[in-house]
């Protein structure tokens, strides 16, 4: 009886995948992947001889009896998804079958789109005093959303939200986003395919035109849209600074020191 790894392929690159995934790839006697989403040039990862399958037509039962039947017949099976596995990707539904088997189950941390796409864009997703929160979620569709968690209330927090499966219907997260008083002003970033090679295109824009340009430019589907008041961060000098290295803020390795003056030359941080 084999193990079952849910590998997280990362959001593109195969040089984003994490070392610990890329190792069980090329270890895997069978490999599962998305091919709706993930990008094959992860699998170069593969040894030669591997048994490999793309789950984009399989059901939930077709992909549960693919990965019992591999896990019975090799010592390491890997079902790879894009993104991390634990997020957005169905794990509990296709590990439940394989518990019930009695077949081990492990998981490999994977890059998230949220993390490659404020990357992609050199966007910060917190900021001191501005925003210290993330909210990670989607529009309602066939999916529904829980009680409590429609993206208009969600977004009434005002802090960094990363939106999901939505790009498809960009016009109506903008009009949550403004029935939850956010400006039309407010910045936008939307990223497409984040890391993917020769096809990353970073979108920008406020509310009011942002549904329009990714509409010129095509920008229908695998795009993480980003919203927050940390956008353009980098342009903003009159932003509170961290206490993370301020002079006068104590931490383990490094005493209190007196505030510079500020006409005098910046220390080297520790």
């Amino acid at each position: 009886m084999g193990k079952v790894w849910f590998v997280g392929a990362g959001p593109g690159a195969p040089d984003m995948i994490a070392v610990r995934g890329a190792r069980l790839l090329s270890e895997a006697g069978a490999i599962l992947y998305t091919g709706s989403l993930v990008a094959e040039t992860v699998l170069q990862w593969a040894p030669k001889g591997c048994e490999i399958a793309d789950s984009k037509s399989m059901d939930l039962t077709q992909v549960t009896a693919w990965l019992l039947e591999h896990a019975r017949r090799h010592e390491t099976v890997v079902r790879l998804q894009t993104g991390d596995p634990t997020l957005y990707g169905v794990l509990a539904e296709l590990a439940r079958p394989l518990d019930a088997a009695g077949i081990p189950v492990g998981i490999v941390s994977g890059v998230s789109s949220a993390m490659a796409s404020a990357a992609a864009a050199g966007e910060c997703l917190t900021l001191p005093e501005i925003t210290q929160t993330v909210i990670f979620t989607r529009l309602s569709e066939r999916t529904r959303m829980p009680e409590g968690e429609s993206l208009t209330a969600l977004a009434a927090h005002g802090c960094t939200l990363c939106i999901f499966l939505s790009i498809e219907r960009i016009e109506d997260v903008v009009a949550h986003l403004t029935e939850a008083g956010w400006a039309t002003t407010a910045p936008v970033v939307v990223v497409h395919k984040a890391t993917w090679p020769d096809e990353e295109l970073v979108l920008r824009g406020t509310l009011e035109d942002i549904a329009g340009r990714c509409r010129d430019a095509g920008v229908e589907r695998q795009a993480l849209i980003l919203v927050s008041p940390a956008l353009g961060a980098r342009s903003h000098a009159s932003t509170q600074p961290s206490k993370l290295y301020d002079a006068a803020f104590p931490r383990r390795f490094r005493p209190m020191r007196e505030a510079a003056d500020p006409g005098a030359e910046a220390p080297d941080a520790d």
